[in-house]
């Protein structure tokens, strides 16, 4: 099967308000964010002319990490215009020069300074995350299906909360994360595929055959928090014996989850009241026996599909019972970033995939597999950006 490759070069579409209007933005808020010097400034604003009006420029010599894969993957796009190569290689090298300009991998002052921190750490310490985390205790009197089908719920409207989804965004469904922005107050009329049944049916709560769950993260804060707390119930209720979280080995894409990213969550939920201190000290107990284990594979800040993984990633993940793929960038990675007929069997596009897999997304890019025709028809003759405001989710599994 093949489809076109998603490029940003078609004025007005999803793609190019991500180079023309997203990523101009992102520049101005992390030269606000912090005190750079002359040095940085000059290489952000190097970096704004050349994303938004010049080609592409390779990594300078005196950038060594990793810069010579990137020479590599860009060998074919140097020269050209950002807007006329995959939008997925665009979007990935953008993050990695960004990171480029304001020295995150060169020895001096800002070394390993994250600087999409600022935004996590205003995001972990809003009310928003006090009052969802307050909400953990009404699960208490429900029965262990209903918890995790409300935690589930929680971990894929979670992604809603996307940092770098919200900026320069001005779409009033964009910033709501409630899941019910229908009007309808239920957030399950905003679901264009529900494939939960059977992502249950693979981690019965059988405490004789627990299973082993992988989950690829994709945004730290009010996203990853209740990523971890799913993860929690899983190996508490006898669905999971193990657990593995995946998250990217340096920052990118603004909110993605890091290690550093895992333990504030972490510590967040400790010091919340009531259920979710209680998870909160489960999980780090967990991380502290293995059961609960991080991992921070650099081919998940490569830009490329998940059919690309090296053999090591592969090996991994072959071990899961599932592999819960979270978020819009990964769903582009998991089935291609390209213009696949929305019918197109997400079965089929993720047969290489080494475990069975479930996607949780909300809708934030152009890319959709798996929609049944009258669902597809009902979205298309509804007048809304369903595939692109945020407004509707996913969850697709191939067992």
């Amino acid at each position: 099967m093949t489809a076109p490759v998603i490029l940003a070069n078609p004025p007005g579409s999803f793609a190019w308000g991500v180079l023309a209007r997203r990523h101009p933005a992102l520049i101005e808020q992390v030269r606000e964010a912090f005190p750079y010097g002359p040095e940085q400034h000059r290489a952000l604003d190097a970096l704004l002319r050349e994303s938004t009006e010049g080609v592409i420029e390779p990594l300078a010599p005196d950038d060594r990490h990793e810069r010579e894969l990137w020479d590599v993957w860009g060998r074919e796009y140097a020269g050209r215009g950002w807007f006329e190569v995959p939008f997925l290689w665009a979007e990935s090298y953008f993050y990695r020069r960004l990171l480029s300009a304001v020295g995150y991998f060169e020895p001096g002052p800002w070394q390993g300074v994250d600087p999409f921190a600022p935004f996590k750490r205003a995001e972990l310490d809003g009310a928003e995350v006090g009052a969802e985390l307050a909400a953990l205790d009404a699960l208490a009197g429900l029965s262990e299906e209903e918890r995790a089908a409300a935690l589930l719920r929680g971990s894929l409207w979670g992604n809603r909360a996307d940092l770098g989804f919200r900026i320069a965004s001005d779409t009033s469904g964009a910033s709501d994360t409630s899941g019910a922005s229908d009007g309808t107050g239920d957030p399950d009329a905003r679901l264009v595929a529900d494939d939960s049944g059977p992502l249950w049916s693979l981690l019965p709560p059988d405490p004789d055959t627990p299973g082993v769950v992988h989950l690829i993260a994709d945004n730290a804060g009010r996203e990853l928090i209740p990523d971890l707390v799913l993860l929690d119930h899983l190996l508490t209720s006898g669905r999971a014996e193990r657990a593995v979280l995946h998250v990217k080995p340096y920052p990118y894409y603004v909110s993605d989850a890091m290690t550093a990213d895992v333990v504030d969550c972490v510590r967040r939920i400790r010091r919340a009241p009531g259920r979710a201190a209680e998870a909160g000290e489960r999980l780090w107990a967990a991380m502290g026996t293995g059961r609960l284990a991080v991992r921070a594979h650099p081919f998940f800040c490569a830009p490329f599909p998940y059919s690309e993984m090296p053999g090591d990633l592969w090996r991994e993940l072959s071990g899961a019972t599932v592999t819960l793929v979270k978020g819009d960038l990964n769903y582009r990675r998991l089935v291609g970033d390209q213009l696949w007929p929305p019918t197109t069997p997400f079965a089929g596009l993720t047969a290489y995939f080494p475990s069975p897999v479930t996607a949780l997304r909300t809708l934030k890019s152009d890319v959709i597999t798996g929609l049944g025709p009258t669902v597809l028809s009902a979205l298309e003759g509804s007048g809304q950006a369903w595939r692109t405001s945020g407004t509707h989710a996913l969850i697709q599994t191939r067992t």
